[in-house]
């Protein structure tokens, strides 16, 4: 399934009456079920106040990173510069927190409410350099619809 075909089944999910997180975890499933190199799926909030991200509706293994400073990781590096962030090769940046030796890259997308950065979603690859600007338009796509929900 390509991302146009996948765009209208987001916006289904958002406009259905699940809950908020059951929505989240929906479009986590959706994602990782129909893109063959989304292998972790998930969604990180902001607490503007302590300066760290808390993770919350996921698919894809268990992680430990449930708390991220903003700045550590690429993740909080996001949520600082509130700009997207794709890492071809894991292993080649300095500032990333290791999740799993099978994760080779990773590409977070901030999630904007009345312009105001209150998290990401954040993908990781077992696959060496797969995202291209499609993906990233694609998982702002995402955003502007999850949005919604706040």
């Amino acid at each position: 399934m390509n991302f146009n075909d996948l765009q209208p089944k987001v916006t289904e999910i958002v406009k259905s009456s699940l809950t908020r997180d059951e929505k989240l975890l929906n479009i986590c499933q959706l994602l990782q079920n129909n893109i063959s190199y989304y292998n972790w799926v998930g969604f990180y909030f902001a607490n503007h106040e302590t300066k760290t991200l808390h993770l919350g509706p996921y698919v894809g293994a268990e992680t430990d990173h449930t708390v991220i400073p903003f700045g550590k990781g690429i993740c909080g590096q996001v949520a600082e510069s509130n700009a997207n962030f794709v890492v071809p090769d894991v292993s080649a940046q300095d500032n990333y927190i290791a999740c799993s030796f099978t994760v080779k890259s990773e590409i977070v997308v901030p999630l904007f409410v009345n312009g105001i950065n209150i998290g990401q979603i954040d993908i990781d690859s077992h696959v060496i350099d797969p995202f291209t600007e499609a993906d990233e338009r694609f998982l702002e796509f995402v955003n502007q619809e999850v949005a919604k929900l706040f």
